[in-house]
């Protein structure tokens, strides 16, 4: 199944049969500017006459903004599947600095048009609230001289994805993915575990020189943008720029806090309990992953196919809805899940507009962690198709704070369930290896989050200063692990963080969802169905609300204080220990 996704998608008949266009040609060639040029141009000197008409121009300007989202998206997933392959490459390129920057000063103008339409406020004022707060942010922003520095940006973005995809090694005989080797990285023999490491950080380091050079060129652009759009400094645009609105620089500073506070101390106490059970005298890098009884990875499955369906038999377990989302993915073949050489490396849920379908990506190669990775993105995936009947394309994703509770949500739930890949013992091992995770990733988090707060408001500092700065982080959220003798490749292990080059500032979104997911389990201990209702309620609201009533709608809190973090922490550190005791030793 999704063997090549290029042409899997390319499978995919469009127009849509259960959403046909009304605006856009069936036979537009969207290679061609003359082709589209004609539709933004009626948008834009369309008369509106009553709020009828600007209803009708509103459904209109959502059809073809999903047209042109969704070819740049299919293109965008054929590169991540064959980042080797120079004709897609060169098809994504051709997109991106051919066709994008033509649309954008116009999109401007469109932008301008409904917002100085006389009929605005003749429209249902709740209905649209933020899709006008979102226009007028928009419209703020917008800076045309920024237009070919997000091409120069989006092209470092597709170097970087070519840099990562094509990381390969060779041990004991065999080529293998990096994503490959982690299997590795949690076998029994500790000398295999550090030959299997050294091998992979040999790897990383010859990358390194060119990944900092790659980045001080976005750093640079990401400044001049910022500047041009009459900003101080980077973080404050890109914070408009994802319309952070509930939230400010400062709170994610407490945020950090809370975490070195309630969720160090719990990190270093796993790793201390790993060490003894170990009996090693210092647990290193290699040892992170390993199980701490010296037992042998989960093997949850053998084949993709087993893990589709799987995944398929979870997710009706948690809810009938959900497991009949998952089941048309599988039927459309909207998956492409196996890491294999020239593949783009993690994953991700990727929405086509036009068809108003998910498309997942990922890189499984048989571990537990391949399990969670698909409930994740599932969990994302029905996000999208809870409101893909909303006739509005900005309403038909969530903003990244709740688009990740709907995808931790879904781990969670899922957890319940993990029978379906193994025996008791072995699910309840499952399930503490993701709480315990959860530990990890929060003070992940915060130092990805601080890190790129001090890149921004530090715009001219050296790469030397960059390493050190991260090296005081990873030393303030430390978790007890000893990296000495390589702290050359601690300093720039950021590099294999994605998000730090393609999505500045996007990380904190983990950490408040997180809360938020984590509310939405404890939910479900009291009243499965109920918090299933919530949840799916809150998904059903996509991007039309503001944030905290999106929470809300879930029966969740959008807070991220002390208040909810310490209470929270003391849970997992509770069902930690209960998973524990009923796991295979």
């Amino acid at each position: 199944m999704g063997k090549n996704s290029f042409n899997c998608l390319a499978r995919l008949p469009r127009p849509s049969a259960q959403y046909p266009r009304q605006f856009v040609p069936n036979d537009i060639d969207l290679e061609k500017w003359e082709h589209i040029e004609p539709l933004i141009g009626n948008l834009i000197d369309r008369h509106i006459r009553s709020r009828e008409d600007l209803t009708q121009w509103l459904d209109d300007e959502s059809e073809l903004s999903g047209v042109i989202s969704e070819e740049r998206s299919r293109r965008y997933a054929a590169l991540t599947c064959a980042t080797d392959n120079k004709e897609i490459e060169k098809a994504y390129l051709y997109f991106i600095e051919n066709i994008i920057p033509k649309v954008q000063p116009l999109w401007h103008k469109i932008d301008q048009k409904f917002l100085d339409s006389p009929y605005l406020y003749k429209l249902n004022q709740k209905r649209y609230e933020i899709l006008v707060r979102r226009r007028r942010n928009s419209k703020d922003l917008f800076k045309e001289v920024n237009i070919p520095l997000n091409v120069e940006i989006a092209k470092l973005g597709q170097q970087y994805q070519k840099i990562m995809g094509g990381k390969t090694v060779e041990f004991e005989g065999k080529e293998h993915t990096i994503q490959r080797m982690w299997v590795y990285l949690q076998d029994q023999d500790r000398n295999r575990r550090k030959k299997a490491w050294e091998l992979l950080i040999e790897r990383e380091l010859k990358d390194s020189e060119k990944l900092d050079e790659l980045f001080n060129k976005m750093l640079k652009l990401r400044v001049q943008i910022a500047k041009n759009a009459g900003f101080d400094d980077f973080r404050t645009y890109q914070f408009r720029l994802n319309n952070r609105f509930d939230y400010t620089p400062d709170d994610c500073f407490f945020f950090h806090e809370s975490i070195e506070r309630y969720v160090v101390p719990l990190a270093a106490q796993l790793q201390e309990e790993r060490r003894q059970r170990l009996g090693y005298d210092t647990i290193r890098p290699w040892d992170k992953s390993c199980d701490r009884y010296g037992r042998g990875p989960l093997k949850p499955f053998k084949s993709i196919d087993d893990l589709t369906n799987g995944c398929r038999e979870i997710f009706g377990m948690v809810d009938t809805e959900l497991g009949d989302y998952f089941q048309r993915m599988m039927d459309l073949e909207l998956l492409d899940l196996e890491s294999r050489k020239g593949k783009a490396p993690g994953g991700y849920q990727l929405a086509l507009g036009e068809l108003r379908l998910p498309f997942i990506f990922m890189n499984a190669v048989g571990l537990n962690s391949d399990v969670f990775t698909l409930l994740h993105e599932g969990g994302h995936a029905f996000n999208l198709m809870a409101v893909s009947d909303d006739p509005l394309i900005g309403y038909r994703s969530s903003p990244k704070e709740f688009s990740e509770v709907a995808s931790l949500s879904m781990e969670l739930l899922g957890s319940a369930h993990l029978n379906v890949f193994y025996n008791d013992g072995d699910a309840a091992r499952a399930r503490r290896n993701l709480f315990e995770d959860m530990t990890w990733k929060l003070n992940s988090v915060a130092i990805n989050d601080a890190f790129q707060h001090w890149i921004y408001t530090h715009p001219d500092h050296t790469s030397q200063e960059r390493a050190d700065f991260y090296m005081q982080l990873l030393e303030r959220f430390s978790s007890g692990v000893d990296w000495s003798g390589y702290e050359k490749l601690q300093a720039t292990a950021w590099h294999t963080t994605g998000h730090i080059f393609r999505a500045p500032f996007y990380f904190i979104e983990y950490g408040i969802a997180q809360l938020g997911a984590l509310q939405v389990w404890l939910n479900s201990k009291n009243d499965k169905k109920a918090a299933i209702e919530a949840y799916k309620a809150g998904l059903r609201l996509g991007g039309s609300r503001p944030l905290p009533e999106l929470f809300r709608a879930a029966n969740t809190e959008f807070d991220f204080s002390d208040r909810v973090i310490e209470p929270m922490m003391a849970e997992v550190a509770e069902e930690i220990e209960r998973q524990s005791e009923l796991e295979s030793k």
